[in-house]
C-alpha cells in the first residue's frame, strides 16, 4: 500500500464514503452558521435586503465557502468534522494542500458534488471525482494530525 509522507511507518488507510459524508454533515452545519454570520455582516451595508440573483452576493458567499474549507485544509488538512470522524485531506503524494489546491478542490467539489461523491464507490482509494481531478485523497487517521511547525 502507498505510504503517506507524514507517517511512513504505517500503510495509508483511505476514508470511505460514509465516513466522508459523516464529516461533511458536521461541516455543513458549521458552514451554515458561518454563512449566516457572513450574511448578517452585510446587513448594515445592504440596509437589510439582498436582491435575489445578486452576483456580487453569490461571489461573496463562494469566497466565504472557499475561505472556510481552504483555511482548514491548508492548516492541518482537517475541518472540524474531519477531526471528529478522524479523517484528513492531503495531496496524492501525502503533502499538505496549499491555497491553489484548496481553491481547485472547493470549486470542483461545488461543480461535481452529487456525482463527484458517488465516484467513491468505484475508486480503489475511495476518492471522489473532485479528489481525482484535484489530485487529493482523504485518509483515515487514528489521532488528530498536528502539522509540523514551519
Amino acid at each position: 500500500m502507498p505510504q503517506s509522507a507524514h507517517n511512513t511507518d504505517q500503510p495509508v488507510r483511505y476514508a470511505g464514503i460514509f465516513r466522508r459524508l459523516g464529516a461533511f454533515s458536521y461541516d455543513i452545519i458549521l458552514l451554515i452558521a458561518v454563512l449566516f454570520l457572513a450574511t448578517a455582516a452585510l446587513m448594515p451595508i445592504t440596509r437589510g435586503a439582498i436582491q435575489p440573483g445578486n452576483i456580487a452576493f453569490l461571489i461573496y458567499i463562494l469566497l466565504v465557502i472557499f475561505l472556510f474549507f481552504g483555511w482548514f485544509w491548508t492548516h492541518g488538512g482537517q475541518t472540524l468534522g474531519m477531526r471528529a470522524w478522524k479523517i484528513r485531506l492531503e495531496l496524492d503524494n501525502g503533502q499538505n494542500l496549499g491555497w491553489p489546491q484548496a481553491f481547485l478542490r472547493v470549486m470542483l467539489g461545488i461543480l461535481t458534488f452529487g456525482i463527484g461523491m458517488l465516484w467513491c464507490l468505484w475508486d480503489e482509494r475511495y476518492r471522489a471525482l473532485y479528489d481525482v481531478l484535484a489530485r487529493t485523497q482523504v485518509i483515515r487517521v487514528d489521532k488528530i494530525y498536528v502539522p509540523p511547525l514551519k
